[in-house]
Order: structure tokens, then sequence, then C-alpha cells
């Protein structure tokens, strides 16, 4: 286990050099994976298990066709290695509950009696746990439950594994029944091509994941490329001017560079005009839009946040209204201008 300290606060990781790929085989060697959902995070991780040697099966509802179809596409076989949800909680030693967050409430009464004394249950998400006055997920005393939550959404998951890269996650022990959790635990972070891992709580995870997905990572980020881009435009700015100045330089330029480096890094590295200009108007942001960042730290904590999650998913028309919202999006000018610009990109006008 290393340790980093970050501003007088020392934090433990666990890496594939401490905890290896071969150690990670050993622990899960008489167990058996049934990963319950093969959505976004399901299929990436089962993926990764299966192709470091794991013994993995798929718990999926066939008249979800979609995600059913998925699992065939990728060699998983009826009656082998893919079956029913019910029928796989009943083979599996851990089940990997990996079905959405309103799916979890949904199945969890027919998914708790197939728990056996020893089993393990992991997520990659706090959420049932945490609002299990909501979700009803309560789990029995005679199980570990577990946690490895990717920092990343299951297509990275799956992409980083194959370039050989990984991606951190989180992980946490809510229940340590059989003393073996936490190596349970570990080993399944490294199995599913986790750079590198480090410990957190379910409360925790969850409340920092609903707010970072309604913040920096993507709500906060579409609404200020949106008032940007349409503030340009306001001031007859082009389309594809706007959206250069507000989308395409970040994405394909400035963001690769701060992973790399950090932003004191971009800062050094580009006019003096572009630093004096955030370096002044940095302030003037963070002040301005703390306010609602207290607001959603607070709605997601009381549990506010999870609430229309579970109302939303549950809505007999959920799906058409998602549509609706996402097409609305996707035909906006803005976005409409994204399209035209990513086509001019070099590496498209070379496959045309």
């Amino acid at each position: 286990m290393s340790k980093i300290n970050i501003g007088g606060v020392t934090e433990e990781i666990i890496t594939s050099e401490e905890f290896t790929l071969e150690k990670a085989g050993e622990v899960l060697k008489n167990e058996t994976i049934a990963v319950l959902g093969y959505g976004v995070q399901g299929q990436g991780q089962a993926l990764n298990l299966k192709d470091n040697g794991i013994n993995v099966i798929i718990g999926q509802r066939e008249s979800e066709e979609f995600y059913w179809g998925n699992a065939l596409k990728d060699g998983f076989v009826p009656d082998k290695n893919l079956f029913p949800v019910e029928e796989a909680a009943e083979m599996g030693t851990i089940i990997l509950f990996l079905l959405s967050d309103a799916g979890q409430k949904m199945a969890w009464p027919a998914v708790k009696k197939h728990l056996k004394e020893g089993n393990a249950l992991y997520f990659s998400h706090g959420f049932s746990i945490v609002y299990k006055d909501q979700t009803g997920v309560i789990p029995p005393d005679h199980i570990d439950v577990i946690m490895v939550a990717p920092k990343g959404a299951g297509r990275t998951v799956r992409s980083n594994f194959l370039a050989g890269s990984g991606i951190n996650s989180s992980y946490a022990i809510f229940q340590d029944h059989t003393g073996k959790a936490e190596e349970r635990t570990l080993a399944l972070g490294i199995a599913i091509g986790s750079g590198y891992l480090f410990p957190t709580t379910f409360e925790d995870e969850v409340h920092s994941d609903l707010t970072g997905e309604r913040g920096v990572l993507m709500g906060c980020l579409a609404g200020i490329m949106e008032a940007q881009y349409y503030l340009l435009r306001k001031h007859n700015h082009s389309p594809s001017e706007a959206f250069n100045e507000t989308v395409e330089e970040l994405t394909q330029s400035l963001i690769g560079l701060v992973g790399e480096n950090g932003m004191d890094w971009m800062y050094a590295n580009c006019s003096t005009t572009a630093q004096r200009g955030a370096l002044d108007w940095k302030n003037r942001f963070r002040d301005a839009v703390a306010p609602v960042f207290d607001e959603l730290y607070e709605r997601v904590v009381s549990g506010k946040e999870t609430q229309i999650v579970l109302d939303a998913n549950s809505a007999p028309d959920y799906r058409e209204k998602l549509q609706k919202e996402l097409s609305d999006m996707k035909n906006m000018e803005m976005w409409q201008a994204g399209v035209a610009v990513r086509s001019l990109r070099p590496e498209k006008r070379e496959k045309k």
C-alpha cells in the first residue's frame, strides 16, 4: 500500500504493483462472479474480468433486447454464462449489482432472496445503500457488502483497459461478514482494470459522485458552455467562431494538457493576455457559482436529488421524455455547430 501526501492530508492508495493481477486471480479463483445488468458499467467490468481470466456469468433480462443482444455479441452464451437475473444471482458467490439505481430498487426483493451465507454483494455506486430509506436496499447480515467505483463511464473502463492504462477507482467496505471483504474488494478492483484504488466510504462516494455529475463533470460544464456560446452569438460572432472558442479549443487542445500537467502549467504556457485574463476572472467565476454548489451538495446529502432520479426512472414515459430532452439538446444550434466543426477535423477529412 502506497501513501501520498496532498496539502498535509495523507492518503493510502493500492496499485497493481502492490496487489497484482496474479494475486487477484488467486483470491477469486473459487468465486463465481455474477454481473447483474449488462449496461455501461456491467459490460465494461464483465469483459475486463473475463479477459483477465476470472469466472464471470451475466444476469440480464432477455426482454431488454439491446443489453441481452450486446451480451450475445460479446461472446456470452445463454445457459452457459448468460442467464436471467435471478438465475445468475442464485449461481453467483459475488454478486456485482450493476443495474441502474432505479433498476436496483425494483430488482432488490428478487435478488435479496438468492443471497447466501458468505456471498458478497458488490456495488459501483453508493446510491442504493446510502439512500436505503428511499430504495429499500438493506442487505442481510450474513454477506459481505463492498464497492469498487470506477471514476469514469463504463465505456472508459473498457477502452482504458484495452489501451493498457486502466482507470482510477475508489473502494469501500460497508459490511465484512466473512473477514475477506477487503481482499475480495481489492481483487475485483484490480481485475476490472483499475489503474489504482483509493479508499472511501459509501456515503462519501455517492455524495461526491452526484455532486460531480451535476456540477463540473456534466451539468455545470454544459451550462457554462451554452452561456458563453450564446453570448458570443448574441454579439454576432459566427457559429464556427463561437463553438471553437467555447468547446473545440477546450476539448481538442487545452483539457488534455491540463490533464497531463495541471492548470498551473497550462497558465504558464499560454500568452500573457490569456494568463492575466484567466487569473483575474477565475476567482470571480468561482465565487459566483459557489452558492449554487452549496445548494447542490445540500440537495444531494438530503436525498432530494435521489428522489428525483427514482421518480423519473420509474415513470412509464421516462424514456420518451429523455429522448425529447436529448433531441432538443442535439438540435440546438451550438451542438449542430459542433457536428459541422468535428467533421472538419483532419482525421475525419482523411476518411472521406
